[in-house]
């Protein structure tokens, strides 16, 4: 288990704007929104839990003090929920953990890499972060695709990475750092 003491302090979670979309604090709202995703097994099938029972049960996790990550709510002009997007700082200084869940009936809209590329560029320009990573289940094509739409590139496969609650999983590490992003068009 990481050393929390020796991660930087919370940082705030500013409004961000796409050409689509608002990405937004996480707010009580959010639970119920996100439920009909997060409480389905098919669409947390790469999730390392299995799916929430209760908007309840949901809100105790999205909304845990304790979890030192930082989570945008995407909303579309309608002030509909798209999506979540999160930035988790890891013990090295610098660096992030990427993390996107797209509601099930917005999947195809291009939502992730959209909203993922103003979350980086937030975390590259104003933050100051000098990398990303994501470790995503190798069986997640959807989302190794994203990963690499958005310039992140393969840099570890670990086999039987993980127990989940589907299973031993085989992980892929991937990485992004700011001078590749910053090169990427966009």
């Amino acid at each position: 288990m990481a050393d929390r003491s020796r991660l930087p302090a919370k940082l705030a979670v500013p409004v961000l704007e796409t050409a689509r979309f608002t990405m937004r604090p996480l707010g009580r709202g959010d639970a119920a929104a996100l439920l009909p995703t997060l409480g389905d097994e098919a669409q947390c099938r790469y999730l390392t839990r299995a799916a929430f029972g209760s908007e309840e049960e949901l809100w105790g996790w999205l909304a845990d003090p304790s979890w030192p990550g930082l989570t945008w709510i995407a909303v579309d002009a309608d002030e509909e929920v798209v999506g979540r997007f999160v930035a988790v700082p890891v013990e090295e200084a610098g660096v992030f953990d990427l993390g996107y869940i797209v509601c099930a009936d917005r999947r195809g809209e291009g939502i992730a890499v959209e909203c993922s590329e103003a979350l980086l560029r937030h975390l590259f320009v104003d933050s100051k972060a000098r990398k990303a990573m994501a470790e995503v289940d190798i069986e997640n094509v959807a989302s190794i695709r994203t990963l690499e739409r958005l310039g992140f590139t393969r840099e570890a496969f670990h086999p039987a990475y993980e127990e989940t609650h589907k299973g031993v999983c085989d992980v892929a590490i991937y990485g992004l750092d700011r001078s590749a992003f910053a090169d990427e068009p966009g």
